[in-house]
Parts: structure tokens; C-alpha cells; sequence
């Protein structure tokens, strides 16, 4: 089936990376979010994943300048940080 769609296939592990490099970049990057997030609970890495998947796919990526959530569905998901009523510029002023 590759050769008939001219396509190869790069497999890779840990120890002998052999992919095109950009599967690198997004293994690494979630890595380093689920270590960062799991803190001393590394027995239950299982439960962080679906949210560091929702936050790798919502951040606006250097080489698209959209997010693959964006890309994917022409828009970004709403967080609960979206739905909270921003502060009026008022209570920004500095008073003595």
C-alpha cells in the first residue's frame, strides 16, 4: 500500500528517532507539559493527558500562527477562563 502511494514509512522509538523531526518537536513539547503538570504524581499521568491534549491543541503555534484546534475547526474551544466577566478599566487605576 506505501509504495503504491509513493509514501515511506519512519518509524522511530526513544533510543533511534527516525521520523521527520516534527514528531519530535510535539513529543517533546507534550512530555515536558505532563512532567511540569504531574509534579510527584507520576502514577496517575493517565488522568492529566486529556487536558494537557486540550491545551497543547488550543496554544497558537509559531509556524501557523493559529492553533491545531483552529486549524482543524476554523475556531478555539471556550475555557472556563473565557466565560468569566473581565474587570471594568476602572478598578486598573492606581488610587493613593
Amino acid at each position: 500500500m506505501w509504495e503504491r502511494l509513493e509514501t515511506k514509512l519512519n518509524f522511530s522509538n526513544f533510543f533511534h528517532p527516525q521520523t521527520d523531526g516534527q514528531t519530535e518537536v510535539v513529543n517533546r513539547s507534550l512530555s515536558i507539559m505532563l512532567i511540569s503538570i504531574m509534579k510527584e504524581n507520576h502514577k496517575s499521568w493517565d488522568e492529566y493527558l486529556p487536558h494537557i491534549e486540550f491545551a497543547y491543541n488550543r496554544v497558537v503555534h509559531k509556524t501557523t500562527n493559529i492553533s491545531p484546534f483552529e486549524a482543524m475547526y476554523g475556531f478555539n474551544p471556550l475555557t472556563t477562563l473565557d466565560l468569566l466577566p473581565l474587570p471594568s478599566p476602572q478598578e486598573f487605576v492606581h488610587k493613593e
